[in-house]
């Protein structure tokens, strides 16, 4: 199983936070460093000192570690336009030395659309903007060199695009689609995604959105594997205390968290994690959400890592 460290900056991160969470990550043994893309805060917190925007944060963390990936959960197919974000994500790549991983979703949240001036068209055109960024992205990264990159979609329309530059393999970085929906989510992530990640369900339900996904897999024809994954918050402890301390922190109830979340001792998360693991995910994202206890990391590498 890997565990990925997944971050909230919108709740209130400077760079120099992340870039932290980041090192110490990779110090620890992590698979990797994953960050959100958002540019408002959620719930009652102060959100200071603001947003960081996603793909500048990797791109500076891309110098500055040398082993983990790096990725999103999930950039706004809103927020960018494809030809730019393809070239965006295919720099910080090359800076990385192929280190980043794409994750891209449709957007969702309507306020922070409001609050910088961000067009929010209805979820069915979301989805429409989101299926024709995946095929012109991808598309842009896995034209021959040499050669132009051509679309005329609904939304969006390029033309004799040099479709430069290149990421470091020739395929682009894995794509990753998540969510919960049971018609678009799963066709779209049987034809673009190499990763389908479920967002913090309980693990029953994880299992269902797996089965959706495996099931549209089959009807597309698809034979290439798919990387299954889900994202939990988390908050482990080595006593009771401990743990209440940590939920305290982020705003949260011990009962609730063991229930929606990875909480608990850490025999408690290897549990739960295997869980999850006999589902067929190979991948869990570890939501931390109080970004200056890195106690809370190291506990998680030496009581939880080595041990799942």
């Amino acid at each position: 199983m890997r565990l990925r460290i997944f971050t909230e900056p919108q709740q209130g991160a400077s760079y120099e936070t992340l870039l932290k969470v980041a090192k110490a990550a990779e110090e620890l043994g992590f698979d990797a460093f994953y960050r959100s893309d958002h540019f408002l805060k959620m719930g009652d917190v102060s959100g200071e000192p603001g947003p960081t925007d996603a793909w500048v944060t990797l791109g500076a963390l891309a110098r500055e570690t040398s082993r983990i990936r790096l990725g999103t959960l999930m950039t706004a197919a809103t927020f960018r336009l494809p030809g730019p974000l393809a070239i965006a994500v295919a720099q910080v790549d090359q800076m990385s030395g192929g280190r980043v991983d794409f994750g891209v979703g449709t957007g969702w949240f309507d306020a922070e659309h409001t609050a910088y001036g961000i067009p929010f068209p209805s979820l069915n055109e979301r989805f429409e903007r989101l299926e024709e960024q995946l095929e012109i992205v991808t598309g842009l990264w896995r034209t021959p060199a040499g050669e132009t990159f051509d679309y005329d979609g609904r939304h969006y329309r390029l033309a004799e695009s040099p479709a430069l530059p290149k990421p470091v393999r020739p395929e682009g970085p894995p794509v990753l689609i998540g969510g919960f929906g049971a018609k678009r989510t799963p066709r779209l992530a049987a034809a673009h995604a190499d990763e389908y990640n479920v967002p913090f369900h309980q693990v029953d339900d994880t299992g269902l959105a797996f089965d959706r996904v495996r099931a549209a897999c089959r009807d597309a024809g698809r034979t290439r594997p798919m990387v299954y994954s889900a994202a939990q918050v988390v908050c482990c402890g080595r006593d009771e205390a401990e743990i209440a301390r940590r939920a305290e922190a982020i705003g949260r109830q011990v009962p609730e968290l063991r229930e929606n979340g990875l909480a608990g001792t850490p025999a408690e998360l290897q549990d739960k994690i295997g869980r999850f693991a006999e589902l067929g995910a190979e991948t869990l994202y570890l939501q931390v959400l109080d970004l200056h206890d890195l106690d809370h990391l190291e506990l998680l590498a030496t009581e939880v890592l080595g041990k799942v």
